[in-house]
């Protein structure tokens, strides 16, 4: 991660990009201590679960100081009610995706952070500490990586597509079966399917057109609410499993450019009990 400050044309893009930069110098630290005790008897899942929290509280302490009053809903702590009010502001943290990678050693996590309004989410910003790329996107705006738009791809056969698949920790052994096969199913109609352990990296990725496409059953809110503006502000299609839009009530999330989407939507329909 570099020492480089960020700005956006967004003053709220710019507090979050503030409190994930700040976030992720920890995790870094952390990252590297974790790679070492894998070797350990002991090993890191403690010392992981610990890295979270204090990246959590760190962007807390952060976003309440520019906006107090505003409601909170975090992976580590749950919902924090600043504000009786339910027409609040929310920001909606995750302090670490991809916690299994990081247990790992695995460098490929972020720092996800959204704002809802009234439901809707309003901004939105995921961060690679080790890439250094802050995927960005204010409602109007567009979406960007660092300082450079992004858009979704423009591929259209299913035979060019490279999806990305979500497995949630909270499916079911029955359910994973099924979903499993569904994948390959997929797999064998499309050029390339990847599972990396990340959903709002995977998110990011499809709005910079890097995957064209990505799916995930049990995808919690905090994993999505940011990635899921991204897609939309780089011109792409997210929705539910049944096309609808309560990806975050749901806990399910479809997401790529058009045909893309609409070739994952019926693919997946065939599997739904």
């Amino acid at each position: 991660m570099s020492d480089r400050s960020f700005t956006s044309q967004s003053p709220m893009v710019n507090v979050m990009a503030a409190a994930a930069l700040k976030a992720s110098k920890g995790l870094l630290r952390d990252f590297r201590e974790v790679e070492s005790l894998q070797v350990s008897k002991k090993g890191p899942k403690d010392f992981v679960s610990n890295a979270d929290k204090r990246s959590e509280k760190i962007i807390y302490e952060t976003l309440r100081s520019f906006y107090p009053g505003y409601n909170f809903l975090m992976e580590e702590s749950g919902r924090i009610c600043e504000c009786s009010d339910n027409d609040s502001p929310e920001w909606v943290v995750d302090p670490l995706d991809g916690t299994n990678n990081f247990l790992h050693g695995v460098p490929y996590f972020a720092v996800s952070i959204a704002l809802k309004v009234k439901g809707a989410v309003t901004a939105g910003i995921v961060y690679d500490p080790i890439r250094d790329e802050m995927f960005w996107a204010h409602k109007g705006m567009g979406a960007f990586v660092n300082d450079k738009r992004i858009r979704v791809s423009a591929r259209a056969n299913p035979e060019d597509f490279m999806v990305s698949v979500g497995f949630g920790q909270g499916i079911c052994m029955e359910n994973k079966v099924e979903f499993s096969e569904s994948a390959r199913v997929i797999a064998s109609k499309v050029c390339s399917v990847r599972s990396i352990g990340a959903a709002a990296l995977n998110l990011a990725y499809v709005a910079s057109g890097r995957f064209d496409g990505f799916y995930e059953h049990k995808a919690i809110e905090w994993d999505i609410a940011a990635g899921s503006l991204l897609i939309s502000e780089a011109g792409g299609f997210v929705s539910d499993m049944s096309g609808g839009r309560d990806m975050l009530k749901k806990s399910e999330i479809i997401a790529g450019n058009q045909y893309v989407h609409k070739f994952l939507r019926k693919e997946i329909m065939q599997f739904a009990s």
